[in-house]
């Protein structure tokens, strides 16, 4: 098969699914090609042509990753390719901003979903909103290793935040700077630690330059980007996991802090309310609210029986998504598609 998607955390980019799937493969008998790994956009768009194109004789089928905007329009390329070719593909939706792009594009996207073989998507909510345009969407769990979260018990958490995604406005970084701020009157030996690449918007500096203004910046570690490998101890030197981006689906790095054990707050926005339950896994809090975030950090801190139960139910939850639930699903699928080949 050919697996179409971002393979670029060897260029230093966050690792997508797609690179963990097509390493699991092989352990269960199928021959994997991959495209691509090209940084730029239009070499990556290119890459991804001239693989489907050069490899044909290789491969049976194809899986393809859907992202929004331009991402979009290269799935659609080599679908268009891969339909010339005669060869039948899987697409996987991915991203909080894809539903509002199909409500821009519903005809382009209407299109591309009922030219699949299949459709999946990593969770119920983008599957339920993307139904308007395949009603079949087979919904397959961002899937990660438990073996890599080592796991840490929070029986009572202590004032030690966690902030971890890309430097980038979709990611809120300013907020937990701002509950910070709050907390400190409450929590004197309170800290942040913020790990994640700079995108380039000028998120990070104006972090940096908020921290300073509210006198909190000597609370606050910027890490920057560290390798997956080493994502599971960067999450156990906190206690509390803060998520607060304006827009998401199902993100990974809620489920590595769930995985740790960290006692999670997370916006409430898109897919999130679909994978947390409020007061049991997680504390869900308005999207935007600073003050919203510094509560449900108050309520961990003084009560330990809620830190204990997020920490445990957090665990819990995830070990439903270990690699070995999720890997024999994909299996089934790919058998099925497989068949159409023959």
């Amino acid at each position: 098969m050919l697996i179409v998607g971002n393979f670029l955390s060897q260029s230093g980019a966050t690792r997508g699914v797609c690179e963990d799937l097509a390493e699991r493969l092989p352990a269960y008998g199928w021959r994997v090609n991959t495209t691509s790994h090209h940084v730029g956009r239009m070499r990556r768009l290119a890459d991804m042509l001239s693989t489907a194109w050069r490899t044909r004789h290789d491969y049976g089928f194809a899986q393809v990753d859907v992202y929004s905007g331009f991402a979009f329009y290269w799935a659609a390329a080599v679908c268009g390719l891969l339909r010339t070719l005669h060869k039948p593909y899987i697409l996987t939706l991915h991203g909080g901003n894809l539903p509002a792009f199909s409500r821009r594009r519903p005809r382009m996207v209407r299109a591309l979903l009922r030219s699949a073989a299949s459709v999946t998507a990593p969770s119920r909510y983008l599957a339920e909103e993307m139904s308007q345009f395949r009603v079949d969407i087979q919904v397959l769990p961002n899937a990660i290793d438990l073996t890599n979260y080592p796991f840490r018990h929070r029986t009572a958490a202590q004032p030690r935040l966690i902030w971890l995604r890309a430097f980038h406005h979709i990611y809120e970084p300013s907020l937990p700077i701002r509950a910070l701020a709050r907390l400190q009157e409450q929590f004197p030996d309170v800290r942040l630690v913020m790990v994640g690449p700079d995108k380039g918007d000028g998120s990070l500096d104006e972090a940096r330059a908020l921290a300073k203004q509210l006198g909190v910046h000597q609370r606050i570690q910027f890490v920057g980007r560290v390798p997956k490998e080493d994502i599971g101890q960067w999450m156990n030197t906190g206690d509390i996991f803060l998520n607060t981006s304006s827009v998401d689906n199902c993100p990974v790095t809620v489920l590595e802090a769930m995985a740790c054990g960290a006692c999670v707050v997370t916006s409430q926005v898109g897919g999130i309310p679909y994978l947390c339950t409020q007061g049991v896994d997680a504390m869900l809090v308005p999207p935007g609210n600073a003050d919203a975030i510094a509560d449900s950090v108050t309520q961990i801190l003084r009560r330990p029986e809620l830190a204990s139960a997020l920490s445990r139910n957090g665990r819990y939850r995830v070990e439903q998504l270990d690699w070995a639930a999720i890997l024999p699903r994909w299996g089934a699928l790919l058998r099925l598609v497989a068949g159409q080949c023959s």
